[in-house]
């Protein structure tokens, strides 16, 4: 069955069930304290607290780690179909520094699926709303599916 021919509970359930199974094997997004809070086909929005471990020598949430949620969030809104998805390239403005103590939210959104290619935009959010980094990241399909035997193929 493709997504498309996919009633819209079925292309939510796929997509959950893809996120469950990548999340078992996410140790990094799960080290750093991740959590997802939703996921839709091609959409996911995760947050991350700031720990005292994640600042940097100017006291703010080290840049690589905003890039790591962002990241992530784009990872699970590009596989949410099923079909082994990777970044091509990603590109990352940071617009106010994210502190020790807060929690950051990630909601990546696709903006174009062609053949093998995606594009995703994310937004990096405080616990108050504002906007600390926008990013974008375009995404290759590779052989194979996230969940064996659950493929979506076109």
């Amino acid at each position: 069955m493709n997504t498309e021919s996919m009633t819209p509970i079925e292309a939510q359930t796929l997509a959950e069930n893809v996120t469950a199974a990548m999340w078992s094997r996410d140790r990094a997004a799960q080290a750093l304290g991740m959590r997802i809070d939703s996921v839709c086909p091609g959409s996911a929005v995760l947050s991350m607290p700031v720990r005292s471990d994640m600042v940097n020598g100017h006291h703010i949430c080290h840049g690589g780690l905003i890039f790591s949620l962002a990241d992530t969030a784009f990872a699970y809104a590009c596989n949410s179909y099923n079909r082994n998805t990777v970044a091509s390239a990603c590109t990352i403005d940071y617009l106010a520094p994210g502190k020790e103590g807060d929690t950051l939210t990630a909601t990546a959104v696709e903006r174009s699926a062609a053949g093998r290619t995606g594009v995703y935009d994310v937004t990096v959010q405080d616990g108050a709303g504002k906007i600390i980094a926008l990013f974008r990241g375009k995404s290759y399909r590779i052989s194979g599916d996230v969940i064996a035997g659950l493929a979506a193929q076109n």
